[in-house]
């Protein structure tokens, strides 16, 4: 295999992790900042508080981007890797 492809290959991996990623992260800041404002003005300073809504919509956010998740690693397995695998390039 040429390093070219190689690294090529590599960055869309790199790509598709990010794009994943990116809906989870994205909520955990949200509801990371509300929380954060919500505890600045009511002067609550209960760890759970931040714990446990950030989880719930972590995990609401993983239940409902769990097809799009898959979808986009099976496209990326399919188009890039399986055929490295078989011997394409």
């Amino acid at each position: 295999m040429d390093e070219a492809i190689f690294f090529d290959v590599l960055r869309q991996g790199l790509w598709v992790a990010v794009v994943i990623a990116t809906p989870i992260l994205v909520v955990a800041l949200a509801t990371g900042l509300i929380i954060g404002l919500f505890q600045a003005l009511t002067s609550i300073q209960e760890m759970t508080l931040t714990f446990v809504p950030k989880l719930a919509a972590i995990v609401a956010v993983f239940w409902i981007s769990m097809g799009f998740m898959t979808e986009t690693l099976v496209a990326f397995f399919e188009t890039q890797l399986v055929p490295l695998i078989i011997g394409g390039s």
